[in-house]
């Protein structure tokens, strides 16, 4: 009984931010990666978010890793991983449950991968191995969070983020934060700083209506993008989460910033995948500037409450996986009966 499935990919893990950032989806560029894919396989699902980008390969043609390679153009393989059989499909089913993230146990990841499976499957990507593997990766998810108490508080990369600040700067109760970005993520930010005390927040994003959306909805003032510069020197925490083609913030605004503030300075956090915030602020004085790569010291706090959920969290995800296995094997059993008839009717 063989499963044709593979998965190929890297995450906060096995690559730095600098690298990940070279395999990151852009939306301009997804197309011709998957068209580049699709060469190789005839179900593809690919997952991308701020700690990873992972292709999903069944029905496999060729080698998986030159196919990976191949979509981005870039010589990756010493940061990458690849995993056949029942091997990709334990790894998805702990992606899917939060036991491969940055921060163990967070839910965001559920969503992402079905998000992912869902768009894969709106272009006609997926075919019955991908869907149930999917199906069966989302079902892990929800019983590990649900049955083994390792989602009971919720904990995501923005309420690290968040608390990351509360390390650096104590008590934010009368700070000003800005985001940066109006996605799932930045809500996620927001709520986590209201929760911590934060009362004046800005949110800027590229789209104008999409900030006054988030705004309106949390609580919060606008900035339009082409103004972040006369906003900033009011932020005390600045946290990015957006994409952008380009860095967004660079040190010499920075620096203009902090002139406005003397003895003041700013924490900024870049969870954004491209980093959206020059990794040249850090060398401006009075300027703290965090990456994804830098939160791992508050998540390994966390993780320490949390190793008592991880083994019944497993036993869940190879349950789940044997219950692939056995219908991968009854489907090729069935072929085998169906194609019976047929070879006595050779003899």
């Amino acid at each position: 009984m063989t499963l044709n499935l593979a998965v190929v990919g890297l995450n906060h893990t096995t690559a730095p931010v600098e690298v990940r950032e070279r395999a990151a989806v852009r939306e301009d560029e997804k197309e011709a990666i998957l068209a580049h894919l699709r060469r190789h396989a005839r179900e593809v699902m690919l997952l991308a978010t701020c700690n990873r980008t992972e292709v999903y390969l069944a029905g496999i043609e060729g080698d998986p890793l030159a196919a990976f390679e191949g979509s981005w153009g870039h010589f990756l393989r010493d940061y990458l991983y690849v995993y056949q059989g029942k091997e990709a499909a334990q790894h998805l089913y702990r992606v899917a449950a939060g036991l491969d993230s940055l921060v163990i146990g967070e839910t965001q990841i559920q969503g992402q991968v079905k998000r992912a499976w869902q768009d894969a499957s709106g272009r006609g990507d997926t075919g019955a191995l991908l869907n149930k593997a999917a199906q069966g990766a989302l079902n892990a998810g929800k019983k590990v969070r649900t049955e083994t108490g390792l989602s009971d508080k919720v904990v995501s990369v923005s309420s690290v983020a968040v608390e990351l600040a509360q390390q650096v700067l104590g008590d934010l109760t009368g700070r000003t934060a800005l985001i940066v970005g109006a996605g799932e993520t930045a809500e996620l930010t927001l709520t986590h700083l209201r929760s911590a005390g934060v009362q004046d927040i800005i949110v800027v994003n590229r789209t104008a209506e999409r900030a006054r959306q988030l705004a309106d909805k949390m609580g919060g003032r606008v900035c339009a993008a082409e103004y972040l510069h006369e906003a900033l020197p009011e932020a005390d925490v600045l946290i990015a989460s957006s994409a952008a083609p380009h860095y967004v913030l660079g040190a010499a605004g920075v620096q203009a910033a902090l002139s406005e503030r003397p003895e003041r300075p700013m924490m900024l956090i870049d969870i954004s995948v491209p980093r959206i915030l020059d990794p040249e602020i850090a060398g401006v004085m009075g300027a703290h500037l965090y990456n994804l790569d830098d939160l791992q010291g508050v998540v390994s706090r966390n993780l320490a409450a949390r190793r008592g959920a991880l083994p019944q969290a497993e036993a869940v995800i190879d349950e789940l996986v044997a219950d692939l296995l056995r219908w991968q094997m009854f489907r090729e059993t069935r072929g085998l009966v169906k194609a019976a008839p047929l070879l006595i009717a050779c003899k």
